[in-house]
């Protein structure tokens, strides 16, 4: 999934050709890799935000998303969400 990023922003084209802005709510660069957790603003059926998480890569100029695929990757992002919302 290709993006264009701009301050704590960034779009991207979903499957159905629709441009979606997302808010970068923690950018985070690691030894062997680069993640990235933010919200396209949508609401679950609670009311609370969506809130996604990608590894990514640099492709030139642009930031290439990929999935997580490891359940020790998933572990490190819970436990900085956790850490985000306690400080909010």
């Amino acid at each position: 999934m290709n993006n264009s990023l701009s301050d704590n922003t960034f779009c991207y084209i979903n499957e159905k050709g629709k441009k979606v802005k997302c808010d970068i709510l923690c950018d985070l660069e690691t030894k062997n890799k680069n993640y990235i957790i933010y919200t396209d603003n949508t609401k679950c059926k609670d009311g609370s935000k969506k809130i996604y998480a990608s590894s990514y890569i640099y492709n030139e100029d642009e930031r290439v998303l990929e999935n997580i695929s490891t359940e020790e990757e998933w572990k490190m992002i819970e436990a900085i969400l956790s850490y985000l919302t306690k400080e909010n």
